[in-house]
């Protein structure tokens, strides 16, 4: 009877090159890494001359929930 190896033996030396081989997240874009986390964010903190802060959807016009006053950026 003859047996075939299909695939070739892993050797002990080839466990640790595998294991000490840097991991492919250090070797992304950050591009790559910014869609991997979410994407950008898209809400902005703005601050109204009245005092009042709050965050809103990153856009050229926003409003001031407080005042009602249009904020510019």
């Amino acid at each position: 009877m003859t047996v075939q190896l299909l695939t070739r033996p892993v050797r002990v030396r080839d466990r640790h090159r595998r294991a000490a081989a840097p991991s492919t997240s250090r070797h992304r874009s950050p591009e790559q890494r910014v869609r991997q986390a979410g994407g950008p964010e898209d809400r902005a903190l703005y601050s109204c001359a009245c005092g009042y802060a709050f965050q809103a959807a990153v856009s050229t016009t926003v409003d001031c929930p407080h005042c009602g006053d249009q904020q510019s950026w």
